[in-house]
C-alpha cells in the first residue's frame, strides 16, 4: 500500500498539468487508505474548491477538522468554504427578486452577516450584504458594508460607484 505523501505526490502532479479530476481521484484514493489522514481530506477540499465543486469542498474540509480539531489552517478553510456557501445562498434569495418579500431580503442578510463574520475579506460576502441592506432601505448599513468591500478592493472602480449610487438612492428616500 502506498504511503499518504506518495498519493500526495502523485495528486500534485496532476494539479501541475491542470488535471484536477485527476488529482481529486488520487486525494480520494488516498483517503480510501488511510482513512484517518486528516490532511488528505484537507488537500482534497482545497482542490474541489478550486474546481467549483463546494458541497464535497465542504465534507472533506470538515472531516479535515473533526480528525484535526485544533489545527488553524484546517479551520480558516473550513470557514472560506462556510462563508462562500452562505453567500451563495443569499445570492439564490436576492435573485429571485422579482418575488424577493421584506423577509427574503431579512434573510439574505442575515446569511451575510454571517459569512462576512467567517469569511472578513470575502470581498463578495461584503457588496451583496451592502445591496440586500440597501434593499431593505438600512442605508447606513449598506454603506459601511461597501466600504469594508473598497478597503479590501481599493482599486475597483464599480465599488465606488456602487457606493455612489446607494448614497443618490438615500437622499433621493430620505
Amino acid at each position: 500500500m502506498m504511503k499518504p505523501e506518495e498519493y500526495m505526490q502523485q495528486a500534485y502532479r496532476c494539479i501541475l498539468q491542470n488535471d484536477f479530476e485527476q488529482a481529486i481521484r488520487w486525494f480520494e484514493s488516498a483517503i480510501h487508505a488511510h482513512p484517518k489522514h486528516a490532511e488528505l481530506y484537507y488537500r482534497c477540499s482545497i482542490t474541489h474548491a478550486r474546481s467549483k465543486h463546494l458541497v464535497p469542498a465542504l465534507e472533506y474540509a470538515r472531516k479535515s477538522v473533526e480528525l484535526s480539531p485544533g489545527t488553524e489552517e484546517y479551520i480558516l478553510h473550513l470557514q472560506t468554504l462556510e462563508a462562500k456557501e452562505l453567500t451563495s445562498r443569499a445570492k439564490l434569495l436576492l435573485e429571485q427578486a422579482g418575488v424577493a418579500t421584506q423577509e427574503r431580503y431579512v434573510e439574505a442578510s442575515t446569511l451575510l452577516q454571517e459569512a462576512v463574520k467567517l469569511d472578513p475579506l470575502s470581498v463578495e460576502a461584503h457588496v451583496m450584504l451592502a445591496l440586500a441592506y440597501s434593499d431593505l432601505n438600512e442605508f447606513d448599513y449598506a454603506i459601511q458594508a461597501l466600504r469594508e468591500a473598497i478597503l479590501l478592493d481599493p482599486q475597483n472602480g464599480q465599488l465606488h460607484q456602487m457606493l455612489q449610487e446607494i448614497k443618490q438612492r438615500m437622499k433621493s428616500i430620505q
